[in-house]
């Protein structure tokens, strides 16, 4: 069946169908990572497959390594994306390939047996996953505009990083039961064997399910979308030609608004923040808090849980008072909970402040998200979340190598906290600078 895109006029209401599509991309994406790239596959690379690999580097070493070519070819890559999805029938084709490319490579992970000859497959599978997730959020966030009115931008946007967050919590429920929980030779209800990594596999293939029967309902309806044109002549010339158009339409915003581009930056410092928040709170909370290998599974399902409605809440605090005091208070509140943590001690502390911290992940990175879209031109969207992607991965090594250093320095794990308490700092001086559209652009 063919048509016209429906339109949806400034400040009508979008409909609740769409906006659940959009949402349950956002479901099925962020819990399939949950599995692949934090709780489960990458701990079978590191810990099963990679066990007795010879040389000098370690499996995590590899791990780290690997994930940091995947992030340097999306910084390439997304702004790429970004130039190709301006036009908003595009945006779907995008996200269906890039989609796809995702859950075949999540789905391919099956074949990597417990043996470190696999290791370097079952990195490139983690790394195109990866890469492949970060770029579909390019065509993914411009459809923002698509389901959303100004009044609304900061609400559904919250809505979307809610459903993220209960997708991880969901599918991490599902693996756990499933797959993983139990002791002896086969785990999980359903009985999987442990041998040569059969339980890990076959979760591998439930968390591609998820993404692909979730993704489904955008994929299929995104096309009826109503999207604001982009009436610009093609650029010719492949990829030195969407480079030159990028370059063409970053020094127009920089001659239009320089405080766009300034927050283009300041929002990728405290978003990379927030990625340290999660890369190492499982580490510390082991490591340093004391609490056991299998509670850090359930805290994550709590914490996710707690991170949804912190993003509900703060997406209609958006709404009302502005993304910008959203994202202050809720750094600030990031920094003094991790300032706490570094002078106290033990699981409970851990429990305590750790939730905490996951209350206020929520409202900044969904009010980033919605302020972005509230300093974009109309029709700009595509090429605003390709730099708002590429900036972030930009500085992605920050978070990381401060943590080390600060541990290195004082000879303490606990320090690294305050490492990542100086990327928070210099996104919340950044973002007390940032000028933010007046309540009626809003």
């Amino acid at each position: 069946m063919t048509g016209t895109p429906s339109t949806v006029a400034v400040g009508d209401p979008v409909p609740k169908s769409k906006v659940a599509a959009w949402a349950l991309w956002d479901c099925g994406s962020t819990g399939m990572n949950a599995i692949v790239a934090t709780f489960v596959f990458s701990v079978y690379l590191t810990g099963t497959v990679g066990a007795g690999l010879e040389g000098d580097t370690s499996p995590a070493s590899w791990l780290g390594r690997t994930l940091t070519i995947s992030g340097l070819a999306v910084a390439l890559l997304a702004p790429l994306i970004g130039v190709a999805v301006q036009v908003p029938h595009r945006r779907r084709l995008a996200l269906t390939v890039l989609t796809g490319l995702a859950v075949t490579f999540t789905a391919s992970m099956v074949l990597i047996r417990a043996d470190p000859r696999y290791l370097a497959a079952g990195l490139a599978l983690l790394a195109l996953t990866a890469a492949c997730g970060d770029l579909a959020s390019v065509p993914y966030n411009a459809m923002l505009r698509q389901v959303s009115t100004p009044q609304t931008a900061g609400r559904i946007s919250g809505l979307g990083w809610a459903a993220g967050f209960t997708g991880s919590v969901l599918l991490l429920l599902l693996i756990y039961f499933g797959f993983i929980m139990g002791e002896g030779p086969t785990r999980g209800l359903l009985q999987l064997p442990v041998e040569d990594g059969w339980n890990v596999r076959a979760a591998m293939v439930m968390a591609a399910c998820w993404l692909a029967v979730l993704s489904l309902p955008l994929l299929l309806s995104a096309q009826t979308f109503a999207g604001v044109p982009d009436n610009r002549p093609a650029t010719g010339g492949g990829v030195l030609g969407a480079y030159r158009r990028l370059w063409a339409d970053l020094r127009g915003e920089w001659q239009r608004d320089r405080n766009f581009v300034y927050y283009l930056v300041v929002s990728a410092v405290f978003r990379d923040g927030l990625a340290g928040i999660f890369a190492f709170a499982a580490v510390l909370g082991v490591g340093v808090y004391g609490i056991s290998a299998a509670d850090v599974l359930i805290f994550g399902v709590i914490a996710s849980t707690v991170a949804a409605f912190g993003a509900v809440l703060g997406g209609r605090l958006d709404d009302r008072f502005g993304a910008k005091p959203v994202i202050v208070v809720s750094l600030t509140a990031l920094i003094v909970i991790s300032l706490t943590m570094m002078a106290v001690s033990g699981p409970r502390a851990f429990w305590v402040c750790g939730l905490m911290l996951a209350l206020f992940v929520g409202p900044t990175q969904s009010a980033a998200r919605a302020l972005l879209l509230r300093m974009t031109g109309e029709g700009k969207e595509g090429v605003a979340f390709g730099l708002y992607t590429m900036t972030g991965r930009a500085v992605a090594p920050l978070a990381p190598w401060l943590f080390f250093v600060f541990v290195d320095f004082f000879g303490s794990d606990r320090a690294g906290l305050g490492g990542i308490c100086l990327v928070l700092a210099l996104g919340w001086v950044g973002m007390i600078l940032v000028r933010v559209p007046g309540v009626r652009d809003r």
